[in-house]
């Protein structure tokens, strides 16, 4: 109890502390990945807080949960049907610094716990960022950097890289790595988008479900691509579609090192999500 206490209290207190924000959003969102032999169940929300301290820093703090529910199909992975749930809570704290008029300074701190269904002192990480955002001219700007994430399916380290393009009044383009996207708003009600992005995640395994092949946690990594259409359906609240592909899908059991213990060779499968935000 006294763990799981410290741990949350990790989270929270960056939020307890923000005053008079200058910016609030609430977003939830339902996603659905099935493949072959193994559905994947994803909730996801998080609550954001974004102030200004001072004319040349801005402070932005996200608290996120989601929880993934895995669906094996029967009799296809007997051995693993305990590995049905995984939870994990996140706090990223983001700090961006005005150098010039055309150069910044991003920086930002993620703690967070991953954890199969009890929370534990060793199920803590920290992720982070640092970029260099440089504005080229009035439609492009271009950021570099490094960044702790778990995109390939467990902590890394790895440069980053953004372009961004203003089309036009209507139209924006980013390309780098890890996410690329194509934007088009035909008025202030509707916008689509079409975007490519790396992503993953890990779970740590309780100690008691530990597996005889020495698994202590799940890696999970793929490449979406995804169309999206959001809708302002009434002045502050948004609906979010999505409909896209994952390549190259990964579902392994890793050990202590980092080692691939098992493969469940998940093969690749679509994307079907639905979200809703708040934002004032």
């Amino acid at each position: 109890m006294k763990t799981r206490f410290l741990i949350c209290s990790v989270f929270l207190i960056s939020i307890f502390n923000m005053k008079a924000q200058e910016n609030f959003l609430v977003n939830m969102n339902i996603k659905t990945e099935p493949t072959d032999k193994i559905d994947f169940n994803e909730t996801n929300i998080n609550v954001s807080f974004k102030t200004k301290a001072g004319s040349k820093n801005t402070i932005t703090n996200t608290l996120e949960y989601s929880n993934l529910k895995v669906n094996y199909e029967l009799g296809a992975f007997n051995a693993y049907q305990n590995l049905d749930g995984f939870n994990q809570i996140q706090d990223k704290l983001k700090f961006s610094h005005e150098i010039s008029d055309k150069t910044s300074l991003n920086f930002s701190i993620t703690p967070m716990v991953n954890f199969q269904s009890n929370l534990d002192t060793s199920d803590f990480s920290i992720l982070g960022s640092f970029e260099i955002r440089q504005q080229l001219n009035s439609k492009t700007n271009i950021s570099i950097g490094a960044a702790r994430t778990t995109v390939f399916g467990t902590p890394k380290f790895m440069p980053v890289l953004a372009l961004n393009y203003i089309v036009n009044n209507q139209s924006s383009l980013l390309i780098g790595f890890p996410d690329s996207k194509i934007s088009y708003s035909n008025n202030n009600r509707n916008k689509f988008s079409l975007s490519n992005s790396f992503n993953g995640n890990f779970y740590h395994l309780d100690p008691q479900k530990n597996l005889d092949n020495n698994a202590t946690k799940v890696s999970l990594s793929q490449m979406t691509s995804a169309i999206e259409y959001e809708r302002n359906v009434e002045k502050n609240w948004f609906l979010n579609f999505k409909a896209g592909y994952d390549f190259d899908k990964k579902y392994n059991l890793m050990d202590n090192d980092d080692h691939k213990v098992y493969d469940f060779n998940t093969g690749n499968g679509y994307v079907l999500g639905i979200g809703i935000k708040y934002k004032q």
